[in-house]
């Protein structure tokens, strides 16, 4: 098949009524959510547009034209001065391992270390399912801290993943020119 030209993704922050549908959607269709779990991924985007920022839930969302690639979902932590969480990162199964979710990654983190924040934590299964994304946040220089045992189910543990911004991320930008 001949090369075809690539069109260019664009990253957004805004969260559209639309979204609700398109992370509910995709975070189905990843294969790695239960279905309370994606209810949930759809809740969040919910309580945005119902409360704006003051949600603590922030969005970015990797798209091309109309279509949404992949999105992250991230925020600061209450109580807390400098940590955030990383609720959320997704990309269509199509995309994965082609560097959209490390761009997507790698905007969360500016946008965190911009607003203040020096450390980012991402919370993870330990199900054999999971392996792909315990591999991906480790090479984009998360370090696990804490295993909580029987967390999601019987055999199925919690694993806290962080990464400290203030000493390990470098301030580049993301990568704005990522293409499909």
């Amino acid at each position: 098949m001949p090369n075809q030209p690539r069109a260019a993704v664009f990253w957004r922050e805004d969260v559209l009524p639309s979204d609700v549908a398109v992370v509910g959607d995709m975070t189905e269709a990843s294969g790695f959510f239960r279905p309370s779990e994606v209810a949930v991924a759809a809740e969040l985007v919910n309580e945005r547009l119902a409360k704006g920022t003051a949600s603590g839930y922030l969005f970015i969302f990797a798209q091309e034209g109309l279509q949404v690639l992949g999105y992250a979902c991230y925020g600061p932590i209450a109580g807390t001065l400098h940590s955030w969480d990383l609720y959320w990162i997704v990309v269509q199964e199509r995309l994965r391992g082609q560097g959209l979710g490390k761009s997507l990654m790698e905007l969360v983190e500016q946008r965190v270390w911009s607003a203040g924040g020096e450390r980012l934590y991402v919370e993870t299964s330990s199900r054999p399912l999971y392996h792909p994304s315990r591999r991906f946040y480790q090479r984009c220089g998360y370090a696990p801290q804490a295993v909580l045992p029987d967390f999601y189910a019987p055999g199925d543990d919690k694993v806290i993943y962080v990464k400290t911004l203030s000493r390990a991320w470098t301030g580049q930008e993301g990568r704005e020119t990522y293409r499909v």
